[in-house]
C-alpha cells in the first residue's frame, strides 16, 4: 500500500505543482506584453489561460498533501524533522500562491481587460513584483522537493 500511496503522491505532485509552477512564471513577463501593448488580445487572452492553470491545478494540488499524509504515516515517519519542514514550507507555498499570486493575477487581468474585480481595494503587485513573488513560491516548492528526495534517514542509502 505504501508503494501506491507514494506513486499517487509523486503523480499528484506532477500533475499539479508543476503546470502551476510554470503558468505562475509565464504569466509576469506576458502582463508586461499585455500592459505595453493594450491592443495585445492575444496577450489578454493568453493571461486568462495562465490564470485559469493556476486556479484550476491549485485546487488539485490538495492532493499533493493527502497522499503525501496518508505514505509518511504509511512510513511511519510524521514525526521526522525533514517532513515537519516539509509540511510547512509546503504551507508557505499554498499561502503564497492563495494570498499573493492568484489575487495579483485577478486583479492584472481585472486592468487588462477594463473590468471590475472584487479584489480592486487590494494594491497592485507590478510585474516584477508578481515575478519575484512568483519566484518565492517557486523556490519554496523547490525546496519541498529536494527535502522529499535527500530526507534524513532515508531507508534507501543514499
Amino acid at each position: 500500500m505504501t508503494k501506491l500511496l507514494l506513486s499517487l503522491h509523486v503523480l499528484a505532485a506532477s500533475v499539479a505543482v508543476g503546470p502551476v509552477t510554470v503558468a505562475a512564471s509565464m504569466f509576469p513577463a506576458t502582463l508586461r506584453r499585455a500592459l505595453g501593448d493594450s491592443g495585445d488580445g492575444d496577450a489578454r487572452t493568453t493571461l486568462r489561460t495562465l490564470h485559469r492553470i493556476c486556479r484550476v491545478y491549485a485546487g488539485f494540488g490538495i492532493a499533493v498533501p493527502l497522499f503525501g499524509f496518508a505514505t509518511a504515516s504509511s512510513l511511519g515517519v510524521l514525526g521526522d524533522a525533514w517532513l515537519i519542514t516539509s509540511i510547512l514550507l509546503t504551507a508557505a507555498a499554498a499561502g503564497v500562491l492563495a494570498l499573493l499570486i492568484l489575487p495579483a493575477q485577478d486583479r492584472a487581468l481585472a486592468e487588462t481587460t477594463g473590468s471590475a474585480s472584487p479584489l480592486q481595494a487590494l494594491p497592485p503587485l507590478t510585474p516584477g513584483r508578481l515575478a519575484m513573488v512568483t519566484g518565492i513560491f517557486n523556490l519554496l516548492w523547490a525546496t519541498v522537493t529536494v527535502l522529499m528526495i535527500m530526507r534524513p534517514g532515508s531507508t534507501t542509502g543514499v
